[in-house]
């Protein structure tokens, strides 16, 4: 309990010390391909763990400097069936999911030991997410964006599939969990049950994605999506992310309504992604500009967590946590 008690004050005292919002990192894979990855493969990112983890940790360090108080490993699509249909281990796959941790806890202190030379800096000591990504996000067909798994897939299907990832990154030693993407309530209630099944004691977020501003993307309403959620002591957060940003406010207000956990939300850039055809389609997007103007409407409608998803970069977190800070850096 006491562990418990320790780590969770630390997610309030972060958003305390970032004067009541903090500022959560950005697009992973947009900025790893900036640093000249290739992330053209069904482990998306997360190949990087295995070909170039040098640039996860550029990556991170690149978020810290532009003013990140949370980091989330890039694990997202980092899966034990995954790395097996790549021909590795179980062993060798858990020891990628511990290396995503590792390498985002070695940034963030590197960073924070070379800022004990400049003592009047700004920046908050950030605290690391563990990202596990959505089952749909593992099947990369999509499905994270409609929510439809299929008649075969239930919840112990998916309470099956995360259980190993979910152990092996809670033994990593991250500050925090961070379940992405969500895409509708059966899924939603696999994570919090697995949860209070392992009594896991490290403070959690589960996000959703919408595709309307209405409704999670299996077309389920979030009073329905969030009704375990709330009633859950495992989860800390709930928001949205990976959403165009202009439904973003309308979604704050209408979690307001439905929880009083603290609200999350990191859109993205406004460009749509094809799952399908792999590739981004031309739309409205956000520029850093929109983000900054956008960011305060957000944390006054109730966010108390904000920052950016794929697309957008460590200018736009930057932008953000200006305006959200109140100053320059």
């Amino acid at each position: 309990m006491g562990l418990k008690k320790a780590i969770t004050s630390s997610l309030e005292d972060v958003i305390e010390k970032a004067g009541g919002c903090a500022v959560v990192d950005g697009g992973f894979a947009t900025q790893l391909e900036r640093h000249g990855a290739a992330i053209n493969d069904p482990l998306w990112s997360a190949v990087c763990l295995i070909k170039q983890p040098d640039l996860i940790k550029r990556v991170h360090l690149d978020y810290l400097e532009a003013g990140a108080d949370i980091l989330i490993t890039s694990s997202y699509q980092a899966t034990i069936p995954g790395f097996l249909s790549r021909g590795l281990s179980i062993e060798q796959g858990e020891l990628l999911l511990k290396k995503s941790v590792k390498l985002a806890v070695e940034a963030r202190n590197s960073f924070w030991d070379a800022l004990k030379v400049t003592p009047d800096h700004r920046y908050n000591r950030a605290l690391v997410a563990a990202s596990i990504g959505s089952y749909g996000a593992y099947l990369a067909d999509g499905s994270e964006y409609s929510g439809c798994y299929g008649p075969r897939v239930d919840v112990d299907k998916l309470k099956d599939f995360h259980r190993r990832r979910l152990q092996v990154l809670v033994e990593a030693g991250p500050d925090l969990l961070a379940f992405e993407t969500i895409p509708n309530k059966l899924e939603a209630q696999a994570c919090v049950e697995l949860l209070e099944e392992q009594n896991v004691q490290i403070p959690s977020w589960i996000c959703f994605s919408s595709v309307d501003g209405e409704n999670a993307p299996s077309g389920e309403s979030f009073k329905e999506c969030l009704e375990g959620i709330s009633k859950s002591n495992k989860i800390h957060a709930v928001g949205i992310n990976c959403t165009p940003p202009h439904l973003i406010q309308s979604l704050i207000c209408k979690f307001k309504e439905l929880t009083s956990k603290a609200i999350i939300v990191y859109p993205n850039s406004g460009e749509i992604w094809d799952g399908k055809a792999k590739r981004w389609l031309p739309a409205k997007c956000f520029d850093d500009e929109n983000f900054e103007c956008f960011a305060t409407i957000w944390r006054d409608s109730g966010a108390k967590l904000i920052g950016g998803c794929c697309r957008t970069t460590p200018s736009t977190v930057q932008a953000i946590s200006k305006v959200l800070k109140g100053q320059s850096q």
